[in-house]
């Protein structure tokens, strides 16, 4: 895993405003912009409406991941205007994949982010596919329908996983966590380093907007 600097302003990975503008440089460096920000089968929490995007890729086996998944989770909840959006990206294990299964699988009963949070509870860097399933059954997740879910839409599941890995291969990212915040890119922030990042993406906004 690279772990960046904070707040490392990506060259090639801008986004929302900032990328709303640069749409023409992007889509030369292959960056479906779109896609990224609004793949319709891409879970999402926070605001809907929110001003600003957090696009986040991670792996169930990442631990800077699971670290600072709960700074974001109270930065966003206290924010009240961020949209978050989820890129499952299992690149370390094979558990990690089957993690990423789980959690997908529970949005048809509209228990993903309850998968989710689950799962990166788990600590430890090489949690089994035993583990996983444990701890999305404590949940409360229904893992009858889980399963069933998985059964009949595992294909949709895989696909989403495939656009996922190619959205971070076009923004070149090497390692988890990757957190797109507004117009930067970044990793392992804790509470005020998202707050700060927030803040900084609203300013830029504004400063485009004049």
């Amino acid at each position: 895993m690279k772990r960046r600097d904070f707040l490392a302003l990506s060259a090639g990975a801008a986004l929302a405003c900032a990328l709303a503008s640069q749409a023409g440089r992007a889509a030369a460096q292959g960056v479906d912009v779109d896609a990224i920000l609004h793949d319709p089968d891409a879970p999402t929490g926070g605001n809907p409406q929110g001003d600003v995007t957090i696009v986040a890729f991670f792996d169930y086996n990442c631990p800077y991941c699971k670290k600072s998944a709960p700074d974001l989770q109270r930065a966003v909840k206290e924010d009240g205007r961020t949209r978050l959006v989820y890129k499952d990206w299992p690149i370390l294990t094979t558990a990690s994949f089957y993690g990423a299964q789980l959690a997908l699988a529970a949005k048809y009963q509209g228990k993903y982010e309850t998968a989710h949070h689950a799962l990166m509870g788990i600590s430890g860097r090489r949690v089994s596919e035993e583990s996983m399933r444990d701890a999305v059954k404590r949940s409360g997740v229904d893992m009858a329908r889980l399963q069933a879910d998985l059964d009949a839409h595992g294909a949709e599941i895989g696909a989403l996983l495939k656009r996922n890995l190619a959205q971070a291969d076009s923004l070149g990212l090497e390692g988890t966590p990757v957190y797109l915040v507004g117009p930067f890119k970044t990793s392992t922030l804790d509470y005020d380093g998202f707050k700060q990042a927030l803040a900084e993406a609203r300013r830029r906004q504004a400063d485009a907007r004049r």
